[in-house]
């Protein structure tokens, strides 16, 4: 079994600043991939940011330069450093990470409950 849950959500002014932070437990071999998504128009879900195994970053065009992804593979945590909030980044955030639970599995994609992010005056 394995959970992802994330914290760090909550009601930030316009122009400031907050990070989530997502923990992996359970039984996991090795992470992949981790990430942070928030939903779009469509019900689909925006990438807003990826930070792969090796260590590679990539970003939503909406968050460059204002959002940094760092993850810690030690303690299995991935965090979203968020500045410069907009109203528009308003948004339940998901965490989700492609996990092994064994050697030989391929790994598997798990999600978060989500966290909620309210930017507003």
């Amino acid at each position: 079994q394995v959970q992802l849950v994330e914290s760090g959500g909550g009601l930030v002014q316009p122009g400031g600043s907050l990070t989530l932070s997502c923990a992996a437990s359970g039984s996991i071999f090795s992470i992949d991939a981790m990430a942070w998504s928030r939903p779009a128009p469509g019900n689909e879900r925006e990438l807003v940011a990826v930070a792969t195994g090796g260590g590679t970053t990539n970003y939503a065009d909406s968050v460059k330069g204002r959002f940094t992804i760092s993850r810690d593979n030690d303690n299995k945590t991935v965090s979203l450093k968020m500045t410069s909030l907009k109203p528009e980044d308003t948004a339940v955030y998901y965490c989700n990470a492609n996990i092994r639970t064994g050697r030989w599995n391929y790994p598997k994609n798990h999600w978060g409950q989500g966290t909620q992010v309210t930017v507003s005056s």
